[in-house]
């Protein structure tokens, strides 16, 4: 495909050396657009599909490559948003690029129904950071907008894509913190075949900052962060029976 026939991506932001982000170092990419309404979202600026700067396959791969010499062997550039896969069709040709410059691909998603071109930008995706959003149905439905089964079928298709794939979830204290809650997300997390390691992140509002700036209401104002005895604790649980 000619770079003139793929759509422009809509960027948010951009990061040049992100450590927390993927393998190694990494240039952090946050795509404009998301479909999902996570009660504590850090990025609701994101949201808005029309937002951000427009950007072509070739000018962002450009970007990309200045950092190159710094990435070293495990790093590379990660995609995250938003959703990023809500413009999948400019992703799966950005990848390709990426790999065609010898630069490793990660992307950091909650994952869509993986449709063919869903499968297409995980062809060019060498890690996959899944964010799973909680265990259960009825708690993806109501707190994030999504469905587990959407999910489980991504975390499939990345599978068959062969991707690396790390499992993350946020911890928010009464709402994704019971033990059978973090033990239902080890379980699933283990029926990934090339699953490298599942990570529990400690809700924070230090996004408090950009709902305020936006004239949003943030829904967890009052919601306590996670603080770092609870987090170990529930790390404990992830290597039983592991």
């Amino acid at each position: 495909m000619n770079f003139s026939e793929i759509p422009t991506a809509r960027v948010h932001s951009q990061q040049s050396l992100g450590a927390v982000d993927g393998p190694g170092i990494r240039y952090v990419i946050f795509l404009q657009g998301c479909p999902y309404h996570c009660p504590y979202c850090h990025n609701p600026d994101t949201r808005p599909l029309n937002g951000g700067d427009s950007y072509s396959v070739s000018a962002l791969a450009d970007r990309v490559e200045r950092y190159k010499p710094y990435f070293g062997e495990q790093g590379g550039v990660t995609v995250s948003g938003g959703e990023p896969l809500l413009q999948s069709v400019f992703l799966a040709e950005f990848f390709k690029e990426c790999h065609r410059r010898g630069i490793s691909t990660c992307l950091d998603t909650a994952g869509l129904p993986p449709d063919a071109q869903v499968r297409a930008v995980l062809t060019h995706t060498d890690t996959v950071l899944c964010d799973i959003k909680d265990s259960t149905d009825e708690g993806c439905r109501s707190h994030f907008g999504t469905d587990l089964s959407v999910t489980r079928a991504f975390l499939v298709a990345c599978d068959d894509a062969g991707c690396d794939i790390w499992v993350r979830h946020v911890v928010v204290p009464g709402m994704t913190d019971q033990d059978e809650h973090i033990r239902r997300i080890a379980a699933l997390a283990r029926t990934v075949k090339n699953l490298k390691k599942i990570e529990l992140l400690p809700f924070r509002k230090l996004c408090s900052e950009k709902y305020t700036a936006l004239g949003l209401p943030f829904p967890l104002a009052d919601t306590p962060e996670c603080d770092a005895a609870q987090l170990t604790a529930l790390n404990a649980l992830l290597t039983e029976n592991a």
